[in-house]
């Protein structure tokens, strides 16, 4: 089989080969599966990981759950606590095929932190080549509280074989084919983000709001943006100060292209310049901000949050850098063309829950 980034016809026929059970084909996206929230829930003490030689029931069994509950009829997710959850979907794969998770996008953009978890696991969002068994999420809201029920998706799962990953020398080739930015590509361990704090546009950003009501995940666009964050303008100075643990909606300066044979992750920030932390939600799909026109671009949404102390932003500072990865065959459908896509030509844009 051709290494690279599975797409969404390969996905199927993972399902088909019951080598991934409960999953359904209307959560297929380009190059990733959507997973979803089952039945069995428990609100636990503190974020865990199995360990090489325990199943996550063996843990929860330890101790480390405090109550457990159902989903059928919906519940709240309470800002501040820590839940786990038994997912819809459970893996039986092949061996050579891997998976890696992320939190979906419009999930990151309410500050829901989401990891994957799996039986005998030594790192959260990463299933290991052949795992058979179940899965499940960690889920711990930081900002808003949200309600969510069985069948909710906010975390996603894409699969991968052999040596996918670009090198700097191939991702330097591959702009030079189709720019993979609006400008001067910076591609150093992969395609270096910039935040824009300075522009023509009235908001630049948006700060969450604190005590704010609650997110129902599975209703877009019935909330009034205003009432959970504070818009921020065009900063004259340049630089803003990012407040030890708020939450902040920014956006890249450049406009992102990935062309239809790549995906992309968004990967974390060197520590040594700066302690803050970029985008939860790392995938974008073959497509994203690519045209077959020419008229390319999307802007990748930042989400952003300082660590112990406070923290300044200048406009035009390095934040993250984005990796591409090959896709092992081109998916059929393309993020923004055929596939309903939220995101795609997006400039600054909240989640998709917000009017």
């Amino acid at each position: 089989m051709t290494s690279g980034v599975f797409s969404a016809e390969m996905i199927a026929n993972l399902m088909e080969n019951r080598a991934v059970l409960g999953a359904s084909n209307a959560r297929l996206q380009p190059a990733s599966l959507d997973l979803t929230l089952g039945k069995r829930a428990w609100r636990v003490r503190a974020s865990f990981l199995p360990s090489r030689v325990r199943t996550v029931a063996a843990r929860l069994e330890d101790g480390l759950a405090m109550n457990a509950f159902g989903l059928e009829d919906g519940v709240v997710f309470e800002r501040g606590c820590v839940y786990l959850v038994e997912l819809n979907e459970r893996l039986a794969l092949p061996d050579g095929v891997i998976g890696a998770a992320n939190p979906k996008s419009s999930t990151g953009r309410i500050d829901v932190f989401v990891r994957l978890v799996t039986d005998y696991g030594v790192a959260f969002d990463e299933i290991p080549a052949g795992y058979e068994g179940p899965l499940y999420a960690e889920i711990s809201p930081r900002t808003f509280s949200i309600f969510a029920r069985t069948g909710s998706s906010l975390n996603q799962l894409r699969f991968k074989q052999g040596q996918c990953r670009l090198d700097d020398q191939a991702t330097k080739a591959l702009n030079d084919q189709t720019p993979l930015v609006d400008g001067v590509a910076d591609i150093d361990g992969g395609l270096g983000l910039s935040v824009s704090l300075q522009d023509d546009q009235s908001i630049i950003g948006w700060r969450a709001r604190r005590h704010s009501a609650l997110i129902d995940v599975d209703q877009p666009g019935a909330l009034d943006a205003s009432d959970f964050f504070e818009p921020l303008g065009s900063q004259k100075s340049g630089f803003i100060i990012l407040d030890p643990d708020e939450f902040y909606i920014l956006a890249s300066k450049e406009s992102l292209v990935i062309p239809p044979d790549y995906a992309a992750e968004m990967t974390p920030i060197n520590p040594g310049l700066g302690e803050f932390r970029v985008h939860y939600a790392g995938f974008f799909d073959p497509g994203f901000g690519w045209s077959p026109s020419g008229t390319n671009g999307s802007r990748a949404v930042l989400e952003v949050r300082s660590h112990d102390a406070p923290f300044v932003l200048e406009d035009g500072q390095l934040v993250a850098r984005l990796v591409y990865e090959r896709m092992a065959t081109q998916p059929q459908q393309l993020y923004g063309a055929d596939v309903k896509s939220n995101y795609q030509g997006q400039g600054l844009k909240l989640s998709k829950h917000f009017r």
